[in-house]
């Protein structure tokens, strides 16, 4: 299942979520209900391999600066965009001292996505806009299938790309550059049709 509108009787709201049949994952992006189907084991490991690797150093201060919160798959609720969900987003303890009860109700300072074949089309073309509407300062798009990751930074309100690394690069890239991420350790195991 590739990602897809869902009509909804007006704007969307989280009822129309509640309603979606079971391994569909559904977004609200500007009123509009975006679904697509629950990630695959390579998404998810590759979420949580970056999740491992930036949590320690930044969230915590092991081996990095700290002063981050790292969330993996947060709900974040914000005008106009009840409920959206980056694959890992990341605030500074600055803006936030204390994580919140209940959804995020604050744009991420740092948001990663992970493409895959039935996301990217999305990711790029639905959310890359609207987190630079919504003033996320960094995005990293993680690649599937081609094993890359780009790494973005907003600027003036567009996105400038600072880089595209791959295989088995070891790499600093902003908002994360005190530490050196192994990219060749992101990539899973597992057959190509098995990534999404």
């Amino acid at each position: 299942m590739a990602y897809g509108k869902r009509e909804t009787e007006g704007v969307a709201t989280l009822t129309d979520i509640e309603a979606l049949p079971e391994g569909v994952v559904g977004e609200i992006i500007d009123g509009t209900l975006y679904v697509h189907a629950q990630p695959r084991p390579g998404h998810m490991d590759i979420l949580g391999g970056l999740f491992a690797e930036l949590r320690g150093p930044f969230q915590y201060g092991r081996g990095g600066p700290g002063g981050w919160w790292i969330q993996v798959e947060p709900g974040i609720e914000l005008d106009g965009s009840p409920e959206f969900i980056p694959d890992v987003a990341g605030w500074r303890k600055e803006r936030i001292a204390r994580l919140p009860a209940t959804s995020w109700r604050l744009a991420p300072d740092w948001a990663c996505e992970v493409l895959s074949p039935s996301t990217r089309g999305y990711d790029q073309r639905i959310k890359r806009p609207f987190y630079a509407r919504i003033g996320i300062r960094h995005l990293w798009f993680v690649d599937v299938e081609s094993r890359t990751l780009t790494v973005s930074e907003l600027r003036e309100g567009h996105w400038t790309e600072l880089g595209v690394y791959g295989d088995d690069d070891v790499v600093r890239v902003p908002p994360f550059e005190e530490v050196e991420l192994r990219l060749g350790e992101l990539w899973p195991l597992v057959e190509s049709s098995d990534a999404g």
